[in-house]
């Protein structure tokens, strides 16, 4: 039995030192919604916890920014690849789908994608994939919100700004630094988010809700 798994286990670990893969560190790709803020955001945390750039890759949507769109194109990379991009067809072991509520459309449908896809796909060492969404509601300056205070009500994207401003006077989106800024704060503001988990959904879409501390939990994890 043993000779006959050896072909297997030679082709596997063959095509990990191709891919410059470590035998037990996931490969994550990550499409945002946004393009400066959230990628910035993540990549900063990459490059902290110093995780190799060839286990983790953070892209904005190439296809809209309506949360649909950001599953569908994340969906996409994962399926066809795309090698302007570098990015190779079923190369992952977890996929994330990161969006904000706002006043989008077909947000909840997004939501129910994304989980249908979840444990559906097989990558290309015919692993069953994780595939979530990561949904802030009503946006993701509300994850930042929490590393300074409490959230409990609903507001919209506006006021989260404006009082996120009481702490980070200079924040603007788009610029980096926001990871730098906020870490300090980062077990208390996943407390905080986590105790938003247990009063409401992602899918309630209303009352403020985020998953960011679930992703960024996931990244600190590789590190260990």
């Amino acid at each position: 039995m043993g000779a006959d798994n050896q072909p297997k286990a030679r082709q596997a670990a063959k095509l990990q030192r191709k891919q410059g893969r470590r035998p037990g560190l996931d490969r994550i790709l990550i499409v945002c919604e946004g393009s400066k803020t959230e990628p910035q955001y993540l990549e900063e945390i990459r490059q902290q916890l110093r995780l190799p750039s060839a286990h983790i890759e953070v892209r904005h949507s190439l296809l809209g920014t309506c949360p649909m769109q950001v599953v569908e194109c994340a969906e996409q990379l994962f399926r066809e690849g795309n090698m302007s991009l570098g990015i190779k067809a079923k190369s992952f072991e977890q996929v994330y789908a990161v969006f904000d509520r706002d006043e989008h459309l077909r947000y909840a449908e997004a939501l129910a994608h994304a989980a249908a896809l979840d444990g559906r796909l097989k990558n290309d060492l015919k692993q069953k994939v994780k595939f979530e969404a990561i949904a802030s509601v009503p946006c993701f300056e509300l994850w930042l919100l929490l590393h300074f205070e409490d959230c409990l009500a609903p507001i919209d994207r506006g006021v989260a700004r404006q009082r996120l401003r009481r702490h980070l006077p200079d924040y603007e989106k788009g610029q980096g630094g926001h990871y730098a800024n906020t870490q300090d704060h980062f077990d208390i503001a996943s407390g905080r988010a986590a105790q938003l988990a247990a009063r409401t959904t992602a899918m309630d879409g209303i009352q403020p809700y985020t998953d960011m501390h679930r992703l960024v939990a996931v990244l600190t994890q590789l590190k260990k």
